[in-house]
């Protein structure tokens, strides 16, 4: 799985004219998964999403996460991020995974995060405009490697 986090003073999605999910001060995430993406990967992500020290800490240095200053979580699915981009000029999507399976795997996400902050969304395969105001700027791209079995 991979997560493009963005630290932002407010972010919203609209859907056809209409918001399906805006925050406040907090992240707005970019959620996408892989063939071979699983529910420990996906709880590994959201403990690093939600611990992630990104914010100000009073001494000049990125030493609070999300949970440390109370704010809030904006997850879109993003399945791009699934894309090989290594070869060529166009994407290569055949590694990202299956809609139905990957929605299944955002809402357990979601909802793994919902139990410690706020988190709102935007609409799972929609047409998606995203809104938000980048605070810093500050972006990182995080990325849960495929475990093996033990």
């Amino acid at each position: 799985m991979k997560a493009l986090l963005q630290r932002v003073s407010e972010a919203r999605v609209t859907v056809d004219g209409e918001s399906v999910g805006d925050i406040g001060r907090g992240i707005l995430l970019y959620v996408g998964c892989a063939t071979g993406d699983t529910e420990a990967i996906a709880a590994a992500l959201a403990e690093r999403v939600l611990t992630y020290r990104l914010f100000a800490d009073g001494t000049g240095r990125m030493g609070k996460s999300l949970m440390d200053v109370g704010g809030e979580l904006l997850v879109v699915s993003q399945f791009t991020l699934a894309a090989d981009v290594t070869k060529g000029r166009r994407p290569d999507f055949s590694t990202a995974m299956p809609p139905g399976d990957a929605r299944r795997l955002v809402d357990f996400f979601c909802a793994l995060c919902m139990d410690r902050v706020r988190v709102a969304t935007g609409r799972f395969g929609a047409d998606m405009q995203v809104q938000s105001v980048n605070d810093g700027p500050v972006t990182f791209l995080l990325e849960e490697p495929k475990r093996s079995p033990t």
